[in-house]
């Protein structure tokens, strides 16, 4: 994978895992990684190979009553051969193929039972859709003085080409752009030159199918989105107006008014500028367009539709997937329903606690990838949140500032790691790729 030039990479090697601590809904895993001085100064390598999986180890033995025509070196390689067919059979037998589970891993039982231990197909595919999200950024240009300043730096054909993710079996099928009448200095990014690409749109990420090599490997036609969020810088946080609106009012249709969200959320969302033929559509209008077109594509596959984003992409993936569950577009023409989950890192509360419940009523899966001491989970909704007594919440839940999570809520915690520094400044427990470095243990 490509890492933008302002990262510094380290390789590291995957240690062993520690076990999960569990607190009430949360699941707080100690994890390890290699070494760094810095959390932007991670590569991973991330594989998942058989014998990670495998429950067992068979030692080899030599055996006497074989005819002595085998020599003892001969006789020793033999036998250690055999024991490792052995060994992956039983491997295979024991480990379910994600072919088999995947409806598990995209939260249909909430992930009862796989977080603590971490299940380790769950942990391949967390880091893998992590890593589609990290993309976003690796692909970004951030160049004031590039007149391409804002938008993505490959191609749709050869991103993950250019990435060094090529084979990871799927291709873009389209980009995603965004405006807004808001400001987000801290997000959106211009070009200091007098002639650019776009004077209001940004590239803000991507839908990618799955081919039909890793189609047949993952049991179903995926249909990956991935927002962009935010790098390192935490500042986009005081940009938002942090005052709750009806979701109904940015063009999302929802039975119940009470029902609200972050409106500078959906102002992104939903806003377009009809100058401009990036965002001649919304965000909104672009991403249900496509996901209609690739349903209809594939109208006689098992598909699944995955949504991930960090930061400010992770309040984007949450509300983008709501929205599939809510309209409806999710169900195929013969009513059978294509499964939405959201895969998040680092993300911000995106409504109120109405939001949360037609969250849950709608059926929508939602795994949430914290660290313990990012502030931005715990944003906005400092003081009114869902940690506060029921009997309280119930008494401001109609005051523009009272916030809830969605979801499973899945905690790592740097400290943990003796190859993290354990200070630092906010940004660093923010950052991504020190979240995927966690996850891979």
């Amino acid at each position: 994978m490509a890492i933008s030039s302002s990262n510094a990479i380290l390789p590291f090697e995957p240690h062993n895992h520690s076990p999960l601590l569990r607190s009430e809904n949360r699941y707080l895993i100690p994890l390890f990684g290699q070494k760094s001085d810095n959390f932007r100064c991670l590569e991973r390598k991330f594989t998942v190979s058989k014998s990670s999986l495998s429950t067992r180890r068979v030692l080899s033995k030599t055996n006497e009553s074989l005819p002595s025509t085998s020599t003892g070196p001969d006789l020793q390689l033999q036998n250690e051969e055999e024991n490792e067919e052995e060994e992956l059979k039983i491997s295979e037998s024991e480990n379910p193929r994600l072919a088999d589970c995947w409806r598990e891993i995209l939260g249909e039982n909430d992930w009862v039972g796989m977080l603590d231990p971490m299940d380790p197909i769950l942990r391949s595919e967390l880091i893998r859709y992590g890593e589609m999200a990290q993309a976003c950024y690796d692909a970004f240009d951030f160049d004031p003085f590039s007149k391409y300043c804002g938008s993505c730096r490959f191609t749709r054909r050869h991103f993950f080409e250019r990435l060094g993710m090529k084979d990871g079996g799927y291709r873009v099928s389209r980009y995603l752009y965004a405006t807004s009448n808001i400001n987000l200095a801290n997000f959106f990014k211009k070009s200091r030159r007098p002639k650019v690409w776009s004077k209001h749109a940004n590239w803000i990420g991507y839908v990618a199918v799955s081919n039909d090599e890793t189609s047949a490997r993952l049991g179903r036609r995926d249909i990956a989105v991935a927002w962009r969020g935010t790098v390192t810088r935490l500042e986009w946080i005081a940009d938002l107006m942090d005052f709750l609106w009806p979701i109904s009012s940015g063009e999302i249709p929802c039975p119940d008014p009470t029902v609200k969200v972050e409106s500078g959320f959906l102002n992104l969302y939903t806003n377009k500028d009809g100058d401009c033929r990036f965002c001649e559509y919304s965000a909104r209008e672009q991403i249900l367009t496509e996901l209609k077109r690739l349903i209809e594509l594939y109208p006689n596959e098992e598909l699944s539709i995955t949504i991930t984003g960090h930061s400010l992409g992770s309040a984007l993936a949450t509300l983008s997937a709501y929205d599939i569950v809510e309209t409806g577009l999710n169900v195929m023409g013969n009513g059978r329903a294509v499964p939405v989950c959201v895969i998040s890192f680092s993300g911000p509360r995106v409504g109120n606690v109405r939001f949360k419940n037609r969250v849950e009523w709608l059926g929508l899966k939602v795994l949430r990838v914290v660290n313990v001491h990012d502030i931005v989970p715990k944003s906005p909704g400092l003081f009114f949140n869902e940690s506060v007594p029921r009997m309280v919440m119930k008494a401001v839940e109609g005051l523009p500032w009272s916030y809830s999570h969605v979801g499973v809520q899945l905690v790592l915690d740097h400290k943990n790691s003796p190859f993290l520094k354990p200070g630092g400044d906010p940004a660093c427990a923010h950052n991504l790729e020190a979240h995927l470095h966690l996850l891979d243990g």
